[in-house]
């Protein structure tokens, strides 16, 4: 049997961490505490492991948003990381390395949506990068991939 391994980080590459074992439900929360969390339109999470989310490069710094739950995210670069409840951990689906499979399976919440979130991908397409010049974006992002330190001079 082969364990299920992931890896992800923040976008500095301060916090990077490593799932052992299956994830859960993978979902998008509407409620407004997500939406100012992620400074979007929802929140995209999917379940961790019980106790199966090993920080391999530092540690998310905590904010208690509510009674019983706190939100973790990178105090260098500010992204979102967890979301932590009494019954579990979630972590932020664009945290991961590879997020094409964690495809969110239910809405949660959805009564606090923004009205126009339903139509967003009707709205005519632009795909920016093909209109700027290549060479004039410079990335600090960390790649997704781990690396044995960071920041690195080249990927």
């Amino acid at each position: 049997m082969t364990e299920t391994l992931r890896t992800g980080g923040c976008q500095c590459g301060a916090v990077r961490f490593r799932t052992h074992g299956e994830l859960g439900r993978a979902s998008i929360c509407h409620c407004r505490m997500c939406q100012k969390a992620f400074g979007g339109f929802f929140g995209p999470l999917v379940s961790a492991p019980k106790d199966g989310v090993e920080w391999t490069r530092g540690e998310p710094k905590y904010f208690q948003s509510s009674v019983n739950i706190d939100r973790g995210f990178c105090e260098n670069c500010g992204t979102p990381l967890t979301y932590r409840y009494p019954g579990g951990l979630e972590l932020s689906i664009g945290s991961f390395d590879n997020r094409d499979d964690l495809a969110p399976k239910i809405q949660v919440n959805y009564s606090s949506h923004i009205p126009w979130v339903t139509t967003i991908f009707e709205q005519p397409v632009r795909d920016v990068i093909e209109e700027a010049k290549q060479e004039q974006i410079i990335s600090f992002q960390h790649p997704d991939h781990d690396t044995a330190a960071w920041p690195s001079k080249g990927f």
